[in-house]
């Protein structure tokens, strides 16, 4: 079993599917299984601080380089709002953990606005300066007007 496991991924899980299907649970690869599914909770988790990490990054140049404020930032803005919240919606046991996943995101958040606006790293607050609602309402946007 762990051997089409390493050789033909789609075959597995499609083979482990079928069984747990027809209640072959002795015949199942239960290790395999165990970690595939909490390697997707992982990939929840992930995909949020992802979300949040480019939100935080465009919210840090849209207050620390209002000059150059775009569009296109707005629209970056909006949209990982919505992705991060469609996250959230249908991953709601990740909310105990957002305040740590935010932490990570923010450290993500500062080298990616370091690197698009040209400011040095201690420019930005070495932690984020925002709750998750504030990050995450439409309303809130940092800085100056």
């Amino acid at each position: 079993m762990s051997d089409l496991y390493d050789r033909d991924f789609f075959g597995w899980a499609n083979e482990q599917g079928a069984l747990l299907r027809a209640g072959k649970l002795a015949a199942a690869d239960i290790e395999h299984i165990a970690e595939e599914i909490e390697s997707m909770g992982r990939s929840e988790r992930e995909q949020l601080t992802n979300r949040l990490g480019v939100l935080l990054a465009h919210l840090l140049k849209w207050q620390f380089q209002p000059a150059r404020r775009r569009k296109s930032w707005r629209s970056t803005i909006r949209e990982q709002r919505r992705r991060a919240a469609r996250l959230l919606d249908r991953n709601p046991s990740l909310r105990p953990h957002l305040a740590a996943i935010l932490a990570e995101a923010y450290g993500d958040a500062v080298l990616i606005a370091e690197r698009e606006t040209d400011l040095a790293e201690g420019t930005f607050p070495a932690e984020c300066p925002w709750s998750f609602d504030q990050t995450t309402d439409d309303g809130f946007w940092p800085g100056p007007d």
